[in-house]
């Protein structure tokens, strides 16, 4: 009798299930790390034999003792109850008392439209280009460098963002001075595609439901990201060797070295254009439904903060001196 093959080791089994539910290799790879962190604290127990009070011990320390952020201490959060939820099928037990980090409330970094266009007369080529769309359709950064071809509709003028924050797709503008440069860049995209394929690759990630779906979709040129690498890499999951999309930091160095270079006394980002893009529609009196809508914000909360920047705004009130 063949013996029986070992169990699975416990981070093994999160993996296995994080790419079931078809989440991305960075969510994937965050939420193997913060249960490997919560293993260690609690000095190498098993999570079967742990609950919330272990949680909520874990998010504590990591509020107080690593003073990390809101949005980093949710994170954990969430990996832990995916580990015992999805993993485990276990519920637990009473609720998680832990201390929670606080989220500052700080007004996002604008920049006016002179100093958007002088961090432009800095940046060259496809940097210029993935720039201008996200000042030009409020575009966060992944959103961007994940687009693919069949996303862009130059006679509707639209964007279409597949999988954004809160796995919703929204609809955009397509700004009229980007249709030809965007145009022209895909040729050279194109032709770079039809290279690869005639060296035997050509076939792009596509997650799996889709790549099961349509099996020979990942090599037609619809499916291929409009901002390519310039390298062919290995896929970490598959092992395939194929062109993936560029890699954000090459925009975000491009960017600060651009506003450096450009003598702005702010902390510029790629994010900042996003903040720019509502902040310059609401200046122009476009209705702030409208604008949440653009930028896929749930709440409209959200996107009120943008009011608060405004030079001019509905509740914005003129000083008594500019009254002398």
């Amino acid at each position: 009798m063949d013996p029986q093959p070992a169990p699975k080791k416990l981070l093994d089994q999160v993996q296995d299930t994080l790419r079931l539910k078809h989440y991305s290799i960075r969510t994937e790879q965050a939420y193997v790390n913060w249960i490997k962190r919560f293993i260690l604290f609690h000095h190498k127990r098993h999570p079967n034999e742990m609950g919330a009070p272990e949680i909520g011990a874990f998010l504590t320390h990591l509020a107080v003792n690593e003073n990390v952020a809101a949005s980093t201490q949710n994170q954990a959060l969430s990996a832990l109850l995916f580990l015992y939820r999805e993993v485990l099928r276990q519920e637990l037990d009473g609720s998680i008392d832990a201390l929670h980090a606080k989220k500052p409330k700080r007004l996002p970094t604008v920049l006016t439209k002179d100093e958007v266009r002088r961090v432009f007369d800095h940046l060259s080529r496809v940097n210029l280009l993935m720039a201008r769309l996200l000042y030009g359709s409020g575009l966060r950064l992944m959103e961007c460098v994940r687009l693919r071809v069949k996303d862009l509709d130059f006679d509707y003028r639209t964007v279409t963002v597949r999988d954004g924050k809160g796995a919703e797709d929204r609809v955009t503008m397509l700004p009229d001075s980007l249709s030809a440069p965007l145009q022209e860049h895909l040729q050279c995209v194109k032709r770079l595609h039809e290279e690869d394929l005639e060296k035997g690759h050509g076939a792009v990630y596509l997650p799996d439901a889709l790549e099961r779906k349509y099996p020979n979709a990942n090599r037609e040129w619809i499916w291929q990201y409009v901002f390519p690498a310039r390298r062919l890499s290995v896929d970490p999951r598959s092992g395939v060797v194929r062109r993936h999309h560029l890699d954000e930091s090459g925009l975000q160095k491009a960017i600060r070295e651009a506003a450096r270079r450009a003598g702005l006394p702010k902390p510029v980002s790629p994010h900042t254009f996003r903040h720019s893009f509502a902040t310059h529609l609401l200046e122009n009196h476009y209705d702030i439904r409208t604008v949440q809508e653009l930028l896929g914000h749930k709440d409209v909360k959200t996107t009120m903060i943008y009011t608060h920047v405004l030079k001019r705004g509905g509740m914005a009130v003129r000083s008594p001196l500019d009254e002398i």
